[in-house]
């Protein structure tokens, strides 16, 4: 029988999935539910050296996963935007894994956003891209900057699949639904206004719950600039659903984040579980770096898939990523660490701004 996951948000909701994907038909239409399928489990997983270079041209074979010290077979494996079809049946020689493509991560300054757009931007095919941006009051003296960092990242990833745009203040906004037009997506960043107190974590955790609803590599790049003062759900809520989700949560904030003990510790926190990493700006060219770096870190992604083993665990399920082959044991290894499949998050009921896929996978 397929593996289930059953989440509950606050609002005592039970989630039903089969193994074909398909969503089975209840009494009475409830828009707060989010389908989990973990039959099929996607890892997004970045490799790079000492020096923060990215390390591609690795193969299939150059992996070995374990989740609860399972050894597991790679179903899909895919770096950048290029699909290596039959992973388990493709692969490379010791000899042709020892010397694998290392290249430059994103350290060239602001001329890495538009000067390697083209040839990044190609790796993103299938990526669907959230970006979820603070209107709070916090952001009267920087939102000009901010939005011109968010219009070039935008306009650096010009061959992504989809890119939807978000602001948060006390309520969230989606302004701009996920979409292939770029010029969809600027406007609504141009649109944009400051608002009042500063709820992140209640508003990431609905992003997160919009983008479990989707196939693929999903991502949300959060730029905030101050500490959450009006959310009334836990930040361990929302890291937990984006680790059972496999979405990938980037964070840009300012000096006033860092300058509070607290939020800077989860910041991180979150950001390292997820498998993303989290950025301190301390001015607007701090910022177009930073997302030039997310936007470097998403083109080098290896995304991997397996199906798991018959596993009696049904709590957290610690999964572990290590590198095979001659000399590949001195690069590092970033993604998440496990999921959890039943998880408490407590979840408005508001619906999703538009249809997304069904999920199919954890």
């Amino acid at each position: 029988m397929a593996t289930r996951s059953i989440i509950s948000t606050g609002l005592c909701l039970v989630l039903f999935f089969h193994a074909d994907g398909n969503r089975q038909p209840a009494a009475q239409e409830d828009h707060s539910r989010i389908l989990v399928n973990v039959v099929l489990v996607q890892l997004n997983v970045a490799v790079t050296d000492k020096k923060g270079h990215y390390v591609t041209g690795l193969r299939p074979d150059n992996f070995a996963i374990t989740e609860d010290k399972i050894p597991e077979t790679i179903s899909s494996f895919e770096e950048g935007g290029e699909i290596i079809s039959g992973a388990a049946n493709t692969i490379q020689s010791s000899q042709q894994a020892a010397t694998p493509d290392v290249k430059p991560a994103s350290s060239e300054g602001d001329n890495a956003i538009e000067a390697q757009a083209q040839p990044l931007a190609s790796h993103l095919a299938g990526a669907s891209v959230f970006i979820l941006f603070d209107t709070s009051d916090y952001m009267y003296r920087g939102f000009v900057y901010a939005q011109d960092a968010i219009v070039g990242f935008i306009r650096s990833m010009q061959d992504a699949d989809k890119i939807a745009f978000y602001s948060y203040s006390r309520d969230l906004s989606r302004s701009t639904p996920l979409t292939s037009d770029r010029s969809v997506v600027l406007r609504g960043v141009r649109n944009t206004v400051a608002g009042d107190e500063a709820a992140l974590y209640n508003c990431l955790l609905l992003t997160v719950r919009d983008a479990a609803q989707l196939r693929g590599r999903k991502a949300i790049v959060v730029f905030s600039n101050g500490p959450d003062d009006a959310s009334s759900i836990p930040p361990e809520d929302v890291e937990e659903l984006a680790q059972s989700t496999g979405t990938i949560i980037y964070i840009i904030s300012t000096r006033a984040a860092e300058e509070d003990p607290m939020s800077t510790a989860v910041f991180e926190r979150m950001s390292k579980a997820t498998g993303g990493k989290a950025y301190f700006a301390k001015d607007w060219q701090d910022e177009k770096l930073a997302f030039g770096s997310i936007r470097d870190d998403l083109a080098h992604l290896y995304t991997i898939t397996y199906y798991p083993k018959v596993n009696s665990n049904r709590g957290w399920r610690s999964i572990s990523v290590k590198l095979v082959g001659k000399d590949l044991a001195k690069y590092r290894v970033r993604t998440r660490d496990g999921y959890r499949l039943l998880q408490q998050a407590a979840v408005s009921s508001e619906p999703p701004a538009a249809p997304a896929s069904q999920p199919d996978h954890q």
